[in-house]
C-alpha cells in the first residue's frame, strides 16, 4: 500500500530513478548589420576568429549581410549572445579600408 501511495504522489514527469525535466532557456539570434566600411576579408576573418566559422561559411555570411542588410551569425542563450555581440563590437577597424571608423555593428534579438 505504501508503494502505491508514493507512486501516486510523485509528479508524472519525475518517476523513481528519473531526473526532473529541465526548462529550456530562451534563445537569441546574434545579428550582423551591413555597412560600407568593411571588406569581405575583414568579415571572414572576424567570423573565423569570433565564431569559428570556416572561410567558406564566412564568405556565405558576408554575402548575405551585403545582399540582405543583415545576417544571423549564431542562435544561443542570452548571455552567450551578449558576449558574441560584444566581441564583434570590440574586433576593431578594417585594416583594408583607410577611412574605416571601427568595428561592425551587431545586435541580438529573441528567436521567433
Amino acid at each position: 500500500m505504501d508503494e502505491i501511495c508514493s507512486t501516486l504522489v510523485r509528479p508524472a514527469k519525475q518517476q523513481k530513478g528519473q531526473k526532473p525535466a529541465r526548462k529550456r532557456q530562451p534563445r537569441y539570434h546574434v545579428l550582423l548589420w551591413n555597412d560600407e566600411f568593411h571588406t569581405y576579408e575583414y568579415v571572414i576573418a572576424m567570423l573565423k576568429q569570433i565564431f569559428g566559422h570556416p572561410k567558406e561559411r564566412g564568405l556565405q555570411l558576408a554575402e548575405e549581410v551585403d545582399r540582405e542588410g543583415r545576417a544571423i551569425l549564431l542562435t544561443t542563450t542570452l548571455e552567450h549572445a551578449e558576449l558574441k555581440r560584444d566581441q564583434v563590437h570590440a574586433f576593431g577597424k578594417d585594416p583594408y579600408i583607410k577611412n574605416c571608423r571601427g568595428s561592425m555593428s551587431a545586435s541580438i534579438e529573441p528567436e521567433s
